[in-house]
């Protein structure tokens, strides 16, 4: 995968990216639950997109949110939409991404098949959360409905979700794993670091 070309096609589709949105908040919030994230936790969202998730973090009361994308324009959205002192939107490679902070949980929603490599990251993310903290990657959709709708996007910018079962196996060697879900409903792998 060629990162420039996955920032050009994110930027590409900032614009009508929300009313594109489909969002699910029972499933939301079972993500949510499963990834420890409540009151005054210190949130990392990752690939935040135009700030999809924000919201449901501040109603239960976070402490703060730090979202990183790679698209400068889902960034500016996101920007512009969030204004609280809680929020900090950087616009970055997030397997670049450094903090003095460790964070509570880690959330990356509905873009993982994004990534080029999944255990970079995994490993990368890992080592940016506070002991005890839960690293997540879900999406509010089947693995199956994933895969069918990036069928016609280019291997450029995507690959195939993989099985939740050879996630987990991937966050084991960093985590201990505390969820896996793969149904018609959802997907999601978390895992604690111990």
């Amino acid at each position: 995968m060629d990162k420039n070309k996955i920032r050009e096609f994110f930027n590409s589709r900032a614009d009508g990216w929300d009313e594109g949105m489909v969002k699910d908040d029972v499933i939301m919030n079972i993500i949510l639950d499963n990834a420890e994230v409540s009151e005054g936790k210190d949130i990392l969202d990752v690939a935040s997109g135009t700030g999809v998730m924000i919201d449901y973090y501040l109603q239960r009361g976070v402490n703060s949110v730090t979202g990183v994308d790679l698209s400068d324009r889902m960034c500016e959205i996101a920007s512009d939409k969030f204004k609280n002192q809680n929020v900090k939107i950087i616009c970055g490679d997030i397997e670049e991404f450094e903090s003095d902070r460790k964070f509570d949980a880690i959330v990356v929603y509905n873009s993982f098949p994004h990534f080029p490599d999944e255990e970079r990251l995994i490993s990368h993310l890992s080592s940016l959360l506070k002991k005890g903290g839960i690293l997540t990657i879900a999406h509010g959709m089947s693995r199956a409905f994933i895969n069918s709708r990036h069928s016609n996007v280019s291997y450029e910018v995507k690959h195939d979700l993989m099985e939740a079962d050879r996630l987990a196996k991937l966050f084991s060697e960093y985590l201990e794993v505390t969820t896996v879900i793969s149904d018609e409903k959802m997907y999601q792998v978390a895992g604690r670091k111990i």
